[in-house]
């Protein structure tokens, strides 16, 4: 098992920058496929997959309304995994969660796929 524990969210204006960290507590964290989903529920919007990244950071994905200005990465060493996110807009707004997978060297941006859930981190975007 691995306990995710995210960080990192808060109020930024539209166009800033945010860095949202993701901290897995386990020894085999080096294992798991991590993925970002966000959900703003103020908007009942499903939960919307972000970006992910394999366990060796050799593959990742990316939601087509984020790529090229958001980059996911990891660190190992450190059981991190973060997500930086340029020229955020308004629809960025939303609770940030942070999930794992076990053993999928190719990772996965599906849901269904993910086992393990952080408890979310706000990211409110402002005009």
């Amino acid at each position: 098992q691995v306990q995710l524990v995210e960080s990192g969210g808060g109020v930024v204006q539209a166009g800033d920058s945010l860095r949202l960290s993701c901290k897995g507590f386990g020894s085999t964290f080096s294992r798991y496929t991590i993925g970002w989903f966000r959900q703003d529920a103020g908007k009942e919007r499903d939960i919307e997959f972000v970006a992910s990244i394999s366990w060796n950071g050799d593959t990742t994905y990316y939601a087509d309304s984020v790529n090229g200005r958001f980059t996911i990465s990891r660190d190992n060493a450190e059981n991190m995994v973060y997500l930086q996110m340029n020229n955020l807009k308004l629809e960025a707004t939303a609770v940030y969660y942070c999930l794992g997978d076990r053993d999928r060297p190719f990772g996965t941006r599906s849901l269904d796929d993910f086992d393990y859930w952080g408890q979310g981190t706000q990211v409110t975007v402002s005009s």
